[in-house]
């Protein structure tokens, strides 16, 4: 059964930005899921998953902080580098932390040739429009894949100071599609929407020429990304109208692991047949 199927073929090819975009060319939808440590990333890719995204949302479900924003470039590079040992065939995209590309461009290029080089990654994600302008194309000419985020852009959340649906306001509606246009105009490969009405998302997707992957964007868009802890049920504490939990693992862990606390406590483990 495998392998009638190609995303799940031993023999399928290292997906690519070029993969992506001919995948939206022909009506393919894109699979993409987080990813921030080699035990998991290796079932994620194995599963058949075209892209792996190593998400500043680490900072959220590895560090235990309430925003991505105290998330360093080492500690991403970290992550990154433990997910990049386990895949072979998934394409490796790593987020820019915030602060690492807002500002110089210079230092942006900086940041991202470093995150390039000790990570391998294949290519790198950044928030924003044309406020962040001159660290794009100062990045992009060095040769560097971006896939563009915008709608709800979590780095921004001092700005907002909410996590709710963005431009459903027209004046900001109109923002993000000038936003979306001039991220492919300048070289973005493909572009993440986070959080925005799907009439819009379908919009935009239709207008572009390069993939558009969405999060909380409707069904109308070229692929999907959902956070690895929260499709797998294993944050319990996160529950937006977009997800869709694929499994518990909460409960089956928590079961799993107080099963062992009794058979320890009982001396029920470990047996003669566990000794040596």
């Amino acid at each position: 059964m495998a392998d009638s199927n190609n995303y799940l073929s031993e023999n399928r090819k290292k997906v690519t930005t070029k993969r992506l975009q001919e995948m939206k060319q022909q009506g393919e939808k894109i699979s993409m899921l987080t990813a921030y440590d080699y035990s998991m990333a290796k079932i994620i890719d194995e599963a058949g998953m075209d892209a792996i995204l190593v998400g500043d949302s680490a900072a959220n479900t590895m560090a235990g902080y309430s925003s991505t924003l105290p998330i360093t470039l080492d500690q991403m590079i970290y992550h990154a580098q433990s997910v990049s040992r386990a895949i072979s065939h998934s394409l490796l995209v790593v987020d820019m932390p915030f602060g690492s590309y807002q500002g110089n461009p210079d230092e942006a290029f900086s940041n991202a040739v470093r995150i390039m080089k000790e990570t391998d990654a294949d290519c790198l994600k950044l928030e924003g429009g044309k406020e962040i302008s001159a660290s794009i194309e100062r990045i992009l000419s060095g040769g560097i894949p971006i896939m563009g985020h915008l709608g709800l852009t979590p780095q921004s959340i001092n700005k907002f100071g909410t996590y709710g649906v963005r431009a459903k306001e027209q004046s900001e509606a109109v923002k993000l599609c000038e936003d979306a246009k001039y991220l492919q105009e300048i070289g973005c490969f493909a572009l993440v929407l986070e959080k925005i009405p799907s009439d819009l998302a379908k919009k935009i997707s239709e207008e572009l020429t390069i993939p558009v992957i969405g999060i909380g964007a409707g069904p109308h868009v070229d692929g999907q990304v959902l956070v690895m802890h929260d499709m797998l049920g294993i944050n319990k504490g996160f529950s937006p109208k977009f997800l869709r939990v694929y499994a518990n693992l909460h409960d089956t862990i928590y079961d799993a692991v107080q099963s062992y606390i009794s058979d320890v406590k009982s001396q029920d483990f470990p047996s003669i047949d566990e000794s040596y």
